[in-house]
C-alpha cells in the first residue's frame, strides 16, 4: 500500500495530458532539453582556460553594457 504499482502513474500521466495537452507537454520537454544543453556547454566553458588579458596600452571595452537593451515604457502621470 506504500508504493504506487504502474496502474497508479499511468492514471497520473493520462491526468496531466488532460490537463496540460500534449502540445504544451512537447514544448515543456523541449525547452528543459535546452536549458540542460545550454548548462552542459556553460559548464565546459566554465572548466576552459580564461581568455587572454588585453595588453597594457590597450583600451578595455565593456561588452555587457553594448548588449543590454532598453525596455519601452509608458509613464502615466497621477491627476
Amino acid at each position: 500500500m506504500g508504493s504506487f504499482s504502474i496502474w497508479h502513474w499511468l492514471i497520473v500521466l493520462l491526468i496531466v495530458i488532460m490537463v496540460f495537452g500534449t502540445k504544451k507537454l512537447k514544448n515543456i520537454g523541449s525547452d528543459l532539453g535546452g536549458a540542460v544543453k545550454g548548462f552542459k556547454e556553460g559548464i565546459k566553458e566554465g572548466g576552459a582556460a580564461p581568455e587572454e588579458k588585453p595588453a597594457e596600452g590597450a583600451p578595455v571595452t565593456n561588452t555587457v553594457a553594448a548588449e543590454k537593451t532598453t525596455i519601452d515604457v509608458e509613464a502615466k502621470q497621477k491627476s
